[in-house]
């Protein structure tokens, strides 16, 4: 059964498709992973974001309640994602995902830990840039969270997107987000989810993680698979450090590598 994103939240100001050209031919079963490319013109679904807040959007009907990560639908921003874009499947065909053209994905060896037929697959711009990476087969993890360790978040952009996942307390229904957590700095991230951050909008860890459907492990696809409030001497990278929310609203509204980003993480597809 495929999982496919849906259009939800977000509305396309411009699509010319003069056609679909093949780049590279699709791998046999068992072989290399398969690409598609798909040449076009396209808008991006960058969304734009509160100035220091988040926004107050209602969550859809479907989600059993309100939370910092349903209440901030998100519209299109102006950053526009590339022209040319293509499709990465795994030898295996479990996972897809759209990626532009002149990026690269590759699979590596998953973390020790992960279940049988883990996959992780590393998604960098064509300069070497890292982008995200798509983790698969994750061993279920919970983390005790002291009141003296929560930090205040904000979810700056949310959108949902149907994907396959275990309901729960704590859960909502799979979003693609940028969120961020308040430390020395504020720190922003990206990635599918459908775990909320904390309650009353703070937060020791924010997941970038999709509880899977049982016995598949969970599954994350974005920067950094847990976003935390960084200390001085640690390395933030690849997490988005900023100065003021405000910042981290011009990102999400503004980049070109954002709204490529969103784009490519709403295309997950995930197949049982």
């Amino acid at each position: 059964m495929t999982f496919r994103m849906t259009s939800w939240g977000l509305r396309t100001a411009g699509l010319l498709m003069a056609g679909v050209l093949a780049a590279g031919c699709s791998a046999p079963d068992g072989g290399g992973p398969a690409w598609t490319a798909q040449p076009g013109t396209a808008t991006a679904p960058g969304p734009s974001a509160p100035g220091e807040s988040a926004s107050g959007g209602s969550a859809p009907a479907s989600e059993p309640a309100t939370t910092p990560e349903t209440s901030g639908a998100a519209s299109p921003g102006p950053a526009a994602t590339a022209s040319a874009w293509k499709t990465f499947t795994d030898p295996a065909r479990t996972v897809s995902f759209d990626l532009p053209e002149e990026w690269i994905a590759q699979s590596v060896t998953p973390e020790e830990g992960t279940l049988a037929g883990a996959l992780k697959i590393e998604v960098k711009k064509q300069d070497g840039t890292y982008m995200a990476a798509l983790r698969t087969g994750l061993p279920p993890s919970d983390s005790s969270c002291p009141d003296a360790g929560r930090k205040p978040y904000t979810v700056i952009s949310s959108v949902p997107v149907e994907l396959p996942g275990l309901a729960g307390e704590g859960t909502i229904a799979p979003h693609v987000v940028f969120r961020v957590i308040q430390g020395y700095r504020y720190f922003g991230s990206y990635g599918i989810t459908n775990i909320v951050g904390g309650a009353d909008g703070q937060a020791c860890e924010l997941r970038n993680v999709v509880r899977g459907p049982a016995g598949k492990g969970d599954y994350s696809f974005g920067d950094v698979s847990v976003l935390k409030a960084f200390a001085p001497d640690e390395k933030v990278a690849p997490a988005k450090p900023f100065d003021t929310l405000g910042q981290a609203a011009r990102y999400v509204d503004e980049s070109t590598d954002f709204a490529n980003v969103q784009r490519m993480l709403m295309s997950l597809e995930i197949k049982n």
